[in-house]
């Protein structure tokens, strides 16, 4: 059995990135990997090829290789076809070793050579006392697939430092020296067979405490002709560039030259181009452009001046600073790693919204999400009176921009000019003493308003005709397009005219329905027709033009749509023949409660419709899919495109209010819009608070400095850099979500990162924000190196407090080299200033984490390492009421419904409790006989929950109806069948 599921968004982290020219031609462009495939038929094994993959440079083989033990390499060819053709595997398996790091060795066209960074481990297996273990050695290993003999060896091992961790191919084969740089704790090391150690220590930070190494976590490599060079990034954000002075094959020094700060990557991509691409796996992705390639003095590193002494090698210190050779252009958002989620209707708006707390240190935010696309406001005018249309003109074909808006009042038209303001003007040519239904660009350089008495025809000349309707009847609907024109007049007569030769517009044709006609629209070409099947409100054709490997690479025909917007609030949509009218795969969406207005408005230079129902919708062409979108603004009555020299694409559209309105259309493609508000740490989980529709949201970082404490180190940096404090972060603002821009703080912590500090110091605070103004109306820092790891709000049976909030805390929480820990409490806080502010009652010690919290019968469960226990409120600390110590390992979750208690477990899925009051006794008589390791869990009815582990499975266990209907018959709840075994 399998679940349906819909992406309502892919992956936003990327785990890995490379560049390149991949579909042909010069173009640069970039690949990435989001998430991670399984390896093998039963998943990812420490003995599955898949978690390394090496390439030889000159693309001849590649190695795969598993985290331990076997590594299998494949031959790379080309048929006679060029058709590229992979080799069965080859094995290069070594057992008992471990493998931290692959890669190709630039050899030229010699044999391919694979570089591997391994530890054996066979004799720490079979040493009990530890002592093999201890003195376990890393060892660079080379492998040569020799093509000849179609077998892989290994070629050359020698010793490695115990931290080495990452390897990087240097260019070989006459552009280099060959060999590889090995990347260890402290210090990056040129290797290569036969070719001595060339060791350069990696600078690190003043503030950086000394039992912290640096480690390198990513790496890119630029080679032109004439040079080449390598930037590396710490765990810490600091990008280094690393250069070789080599003679042939010989290398003399190793430079390391510090050379920006940018926040931490999992790939860098250096484009020709002369483009940066850094992708997180955590955080926002950004492109950067080289404004320098850091030729200027800087820290620098040498094995050249490389010192040894007594205590080790000497290190060499820097000051990170604000950006000097990248400048950041773009940014793609990104909601990775998710920490918590939830989803309602706090802004009172048509669909419910998404709250995700996002990020990790000094990209941490809440993330509201929106379903629909982004909208930036251009401008908003007050008008006269109350809008019913709106329309913009150019005054010739090929003009570039529009000339006019044209606003259509009940009794008035009121024309806009277009240039670098917008004002009134009065000799357009246009009639302003009656609204208007329609304005439009007729024939090559005319101009034509359709109001209810006639059509007036504006010469580029400046001559006016004016075709007046027939008796006392009047226009009531009108459709157009650059050379055709079909009115209807009251009583369902249809007219027809079209552009002659001389530009004039001729009546060709009338045609008498048989009743009032509710909406016409005509094709851009002359074979369009006209056709609905139910009661329509609005028409649109939307004309898809042909295109040869478009945007997603594939050839799209010409072809025509109509759509019709039903008064049942419908969008009903239908090919149409181009050459006999056909109408064939009619499809239907519902859009809203108002009956859908359809206008046509141009996004990225293609037509694209605008549908106006209870919320405005978009219908565009993105990477050759049809996609139906709603945008993220209120509700309109009219609009049109909109272009001038400020606004290339852009809308005009008048709302129920008197405000004309000018806005552009972003970030096409995407399902949701987002607004992010910064926090103070790494968030952990948030609570709603509903009535007050206010968030109460825990943050907590390991081995980090507190605000105060980092916003003094930073005053003194800048003041030590002769800077004063300009330029220093506003904690304030930070706290209240405003903005951090770069360019007020050029050590912004989103660049910058948070120093850090000894890993036993914890700092927390508990924020109250009020999402709709995106404020925080109150922030409490936990002070003793206490950490909140749960919160819940509750109700107890004592009234007098009304809704209280419960959170758990640990001081002194520590995981190496085993998990201990000083004590653990749960706060308890009241709600005081009409929910906005927190006040502390008290706080109740206890022996454990309290990893999770609940409000249950008016009492308060709280999960305590493998212990499920029941508090009652007292008045300077929780009453104990009842316990059960029988949980395997650690509770993570706890939800209630009724009477019955589901606990997640955080290695054995779920168990169902009960409480019997009478008894006072808290019992499980029902658990999940599938171990699961529990990282996320929903409660959904009475017999089910879902749950997610940490190896990407989403699962739900369900109590078999006839064993819930039997639990509650019996007296006992179940206990005894649990007891019993059954």
């Amino acid at each position: 059995m399998y679940l349906y599921s819909l992406t309502l968004q892919r992956a936003t982290g990327i785990v890995s990135a490379i560049n390149g020219s991949f579909s042909g031609g010069k173009t640069q462009e970039i690949v990435v990997a989001r998430g991670k495939e399984t390896f093998g038929k039963s998943g990812c094994r420490r003995i599955v090829p898949g978690q390394f993959l090496a390439i030889d440079p000159k693309g001849r083989a590649v190695m795969i290789g598993a985290c331990e033990k076997q590594k299998l390499v494949y031959v790379l060819n080309r048929d006679t076809a060029a058709r590229l053709t992979i080799s069965s595997p080859l094995e290069a398996h070594k057992s008992h070793t471990i493998v931290y790091s692959i890669c190709g060795v630039d050899c030229g066209f010699d044999n391919p050579i694979f570089a591997a960074i391994e530890l054996d481990y066979s004799e720490a297996d079979q040493d009990s006392t530890g002592q093999a273990a201890s003195e376990a050695q890393k060892h660079l290993t080379f492998y040569e697939l020799d093509l000849g003999l179609n077998h892989v060896s290994r070629k050359w091992s020698e010793q490695v430092d115990n931290g080495a961790n990452m390897l990087v191919t240097v260019p070989g084969g006459g552009d280099g020296p060959s060999g590889v740089l090995v990347c260890a704790e402290n210090f990056v090391i040129y290797k290569n067979e036969g070719h001595p150690d060339v060791r350069a220590v990696i600078p690190r930070r003043a503030d950086l405490p000394a039992e912290r190494g640096v480690l390198i976590v990513s790496a890119a490599t630029h080679k032109q002709k004439s040079m080449f060079f390598f930037l590396l990034q710490t765990e810490y954000g600091d990008i280094f560039k690393v250069t070789l002075d080599h003679e042939n094959d010989k290398v003399k020094e190793l430079k390391i030259k510090y050379f920006d700060t940018i926040p931490v990557t999992a790939s860098m991509c250096v484009l020709k181009s002369g483009f940066l691409f850094a992708a997180s796996e955590f955080g926002n992705h950004a492109l950067y452009q080289f404004q320098a390639i850091g030729e200027e003095a800087d820290v620098e590193a040498s094995s050249a001046t490389l010192m040894e002494t007594e205590e080790g090698f000497q290190p060499v210190f820097f000051q990170p600073r604000g950006l000097k050779n990248l400048v950041r252009i773009d940014q793609v958002e990104s909601l990775m790693p998710i920490m918590d989620m939830k989803v309602a209707n706090l802004f009172d708006e048509e669909t419910p919204q998404i709250f995700s707390l996002c990020g990790r240190g000094p990209q941490s935010s809440l993330r509201i999400l929106r379903p629909g696309l982004a909208i930036s406001e251009m401008a908003v005018s007050q008008l006269p009176g109350v809008p019913s249309a709106v329309w913009t003109v150019k005054k010739n074909v090929n003009d570039e921009f529009d000339a006019y808006i044209v606003v259509s009042f009940n009794n008035a038209t009121l024309v806009l000019s277009i240039g670098e303001t917008v004002e009134e003007v009065s000799d357009s040519g246009f009639l302003d003493t009656t609204p208007s239904i329609a304005v439009s660009l007729i024939g090559d350089d005319s101009l034509m308003q359709v109001h209810p008495n006639g059509i007036r025809h504006i010469r580029e000349d400046g001559r006016i005709n004016e075709w007046r309707t027939p008796g006392k009847r009047t226009i009531v609907k009108v459709g157009s397009n650059r050379l055709q024109v079909v009115i209807a007049l009251s009583g369902g007569e249809l007219i027809y005219f079209e552009v002659d030769v001389t530009g004039q517009l001729m009546e060709v044709e009338k045609h008498e329905m048989s009743g009032d006609v509710a909406c016409l629209d005509i094709a851009p070409v002359p074979e369009g027709r006209q056709s609905v099947s139910a009661p329509p409100e609005s028409l649109l054709f939307l004309e898809v033009q042909a295109s040869v490997g478009g945007e997603d690479g594939a050839d799209h025909p010409a072809s025509l749509f109509l759509n019709a917007g039903l008064q049942s609030g419908v969008l009903f949509r239908t090919v149409v023949d181009m050459v006999t009218g056909q109408l064939s795969d009619s499809r239907s969406r519902f859009l809203g409660l108002r009956a859908p207005k359809l206008f046509s408005v141009v996004v990225r230079g293609r037509r694209a419709m605008l549908c106006l129902s209870s919320r405005p919708w978009l219908g565009y062409i993105h990477q050759g899919h049809f996609l139906l979108t709603p945008l993220s603004y209120e509700t309109l009555e009219f609009a049109a495109s909109f272009s001038s020299d400020q606004c290339a694409e852009g809308v005009v559209a008048v709302a129920a209010g008197d405000a004309l309105r000018i806005f552009t259309i972003e970030r096409l493609g995407e399902t949701f819009n987002e607004t992010a508000i910064p926090l103070r740490y790494t968030p952990r989980k948030f609570v709603l608070q509903p009535k007050k529709k206010l968030l109460v949201i825990i943050e907590s970082d390991q081995g980090a400095y507190t605000a105060e404490e980092r916003e003094a180190a930073k005053r003194e940096c800048f003041e030590a850099a002769g800077m004063g404090e300009n330029g220093s972060a506003n904690a304030d603002q930070m706290e209240n979500g405003g903005e951090d821009e770069d360019k007020d703080d050029p050590l912004s912590d989103e660049q910058y990162g948070y120093p850090k500090t000894e890993s036993e110091k914890w700092v927390s605070c508990i924020r109250v924000l009020d999402p709709r103004t995106a404020s925080t109306t109150c922030l409490l820092e936990l002070q003793d190196n206490e950490a909140a790891f749960s919160v819940c709000t509750v109700n107890f049976h004592d009234k007098e407090h009304g809704t209280l909030l419960a959170v758990g805390t640990a001081k002194g929480l520590q995981f190496w080299p085993k998990r201990s820990l000083v004590a653990g409490f749960i706060h308890i806080y009241k709600f005081v200033d009409d929910g906005r502010t927190l006040e502390l009652l008290h706080k109740t010690q206890v022996e454990g984490v309290p990893l999770a919290l609940c409000q249950f019968q008016g009492r308060l469960l709280a999960g305590i390492g493998s212990v499920l226990r029941l508090y009652d409120l007292g008045k300077k600390r929780l009453l104990r009421k009842c316990e059960n110590k029988l949980f395997p390992n650690t509770i993570v979750s706890i939800h209630t419904y009724r009477d019955r208690i589901y606990v997640g477990d955080i290695q054995e899925s779920f168990h169902f409790c009960k409480y019997r009051r009478d008894e006072n006794q808290l019992y499980i008589f029902a658990d999940d006989c599938v171990p699961r390791w529990l990282t996320a869990s929903y409660h959904i009815d009475f017999d089910t929950v879902a749950g997610a582990d940490k190896f990407g499975n989403v699962y739900f266990v369900r109590l078999p109806q006839d064993v819930s209907d039997e639990i509650e018959e019996d007296p006992t709840g179940g206990k005894i069948k649990w007891e019993q075994g059954t």
